[in-house]
């Protein structure tokens, strides 16, 4: 309005004067506002830190962390002011594995007991795929059910039980968990293997199986794989993708070991990353 009319003709038609609207406008923000400013400038570091993998949950948690109390209600209308999103989560159709072999398939023992209340007591097991220029690379992944913690993984590129042994060998050789420890997968050849069952019955661990057709099952591993391809394949993606296996095998070292076992907050943790919370024990 002020260019169609002048500043004093405005002033008289909402009835205040020229000097009160000018020491309005040469007021300093309010404290609010001002707050906002700040807060916004720590929303924007922490969305740009986490590569905008965060969103206004997790960005609240570090705050309160950091000792600053906010509402997750606040921070996300400031993230939309300045047109901030996390990655959050879409609807993921996991995908059943097909087990059309004669190999033994161990019983759903997962489903018959109790979640777990420490370290070591129950690991999951999957199999996933990455695009590359090359061909797709496969990686094998092995969770600790408690922490969530990515305790061992392997990459290939075929199918191989190897892959799969691969993996399992990394998370005896840094856990060394007791007998007894519940290894749960899907029915897939790799886990069926008479290879992966040596290497099993060798450590004293005790095998599981989904149903068939169920991937559901295997729930917190699934959840794993949809977060891995959210926040570390779609990045790689939007920057134009993998040219080689090594480089998305190098990629999922920085997101597994580097970013999501120690630093990424997991809601299912209390917000707390998987070396923090296992941390809490000692």
């Amino acid at each position: 309005m002020k260019a169609q009319h002048p500043i004093a003709q405005l002033c008289a038609t909402l009835g205040v004067t020229t000097s009160g609207y000018y020491a309005w406008v040469k007021a300093p923000a309010s404290v609010r506002a001002a707050q906002d400013a700040t807060l916004g400038a720590q929303i924007q570091a922490l969305h740009t830190r986490h590569q905008g993998r965060y969103g206004a949950p997790r960005i609240r948690a570090v705050l309160a962390q950091q000792g600053e109390s906010h509402g997750t209600k606040r921070i996300a209308r400031l993230m939309k002011q300045a047109g901030l999103r996390g990655r959050g989560p879409k609807r993921y159709v996991p995908h059943t594995t097909q087990s059309h072999h004669d190999q033994p398939i161990a019983a759903n023992r997962l489903a018959k007991v109790s979640a777990p209340t420490g370290p070591n007591q129950i690991w999951v097991s999957d199999l996933t795929y990455v695009p590359t220029d090359e061909g797709w690379l496969y990686v094998a992944i092995v969770l600790d059910l408690w922490s969530r913690q990515v305790v061992g993984w392997s990459t290939g590129a075929s199918l191989a039980a190897s892959l799969a042994v691969g993996a399992l060998q990394m998370a005896l050789c840094h856990r060394q968990p007791p007998q007894g420890l519940l290894h749960h997968s899907d029915r897939g050849i790799q886990y069926a293997s008479g290879e992966y069952r040596s290497h099993l019955a060798a450590a004293g661990i005790e095998p599981s199986m989904s149903r068939a057709g169920n991937p559901y099952d295997n729930a917190a591993m699934e959840s794993f794989n949809a977060t891995y391809k959210r926040e570390c394949v779609g990045l790689a993606e939007e920057r134009g993708g993998y040219a080689t296996r090594a480089q998305a095998r190098q990629d999922f070292f920085a997101y597994a070991e580097m970013y999501y076992n120690r630093e990424r907050l997991h809601s299912a943790l209390g917000y707390k990353s998987p070396v923090d919370f296992e941390r809490k024990l000692n």
